[in-house]
């Protein structure tokens, strides 16, 4: 499966950017890759189940790059295979100041997912979500 959307790694977990042309997906990649993060694929990704894990590629013809609108294509070291560990939708707002966990079903498995449309500092919260995941999360 290919989906239109970026995907990065931090830690050695996978976030799956999604969002409408235009929502920023490149640019989320690029903060989060200046805080430490590696680019697995910049606007299509690779997706495959592997059991109960959802594996995030990038295309062989666009690995190793990631568009800058205004600049143009530039090149990153690229990262992955990765399991994805967490997804993000740039296209939906969060209502809830303390939301119910949000799950993204594909391949017949889930993630979490963050609605991120509009957050200030979605970058450094995702960066830390990786790292350390959510307080309330169970297991």
């Amino acid at each position: 499966m290919i989906l239109h959307a970026s995907c990065i790694a931090h830690w050695g977990r996978g976030l799956l950017i999604l969002g409408p042309s235009g929502a920023g997906k490149s640019t989320l990649a690029f903060e989060m890759m200046a805080n430490g993060a590696m680019l697995v694929a910049d606007d299509r990704t690779v997706l495959r189940s592997a059991g109960p894990r959802i594996i995030a590629d990038s295309p062989d013809t666009i690995r190793g790059r990631i568009e800058a609108r205004g600049v143009g294509i530039l090149h990153a070291q690229p990262y992955g295979p990765v399991e994805l560990a967490l997804a993000v939708d740039l296209g939906r707002p969060e209502p809830e100041r303390l939301p119910p966990h949000r799950r993204l079903d594909l391949l017949g498995s889930s993630v979490p997912l963050v609605l991120g449309s509009g957050r200030i500092h979605l970058a450094s919260i995702l960066m830390q979500y990786l790292v350390a995941g959510r307080a309330d999360t169970e297991g």
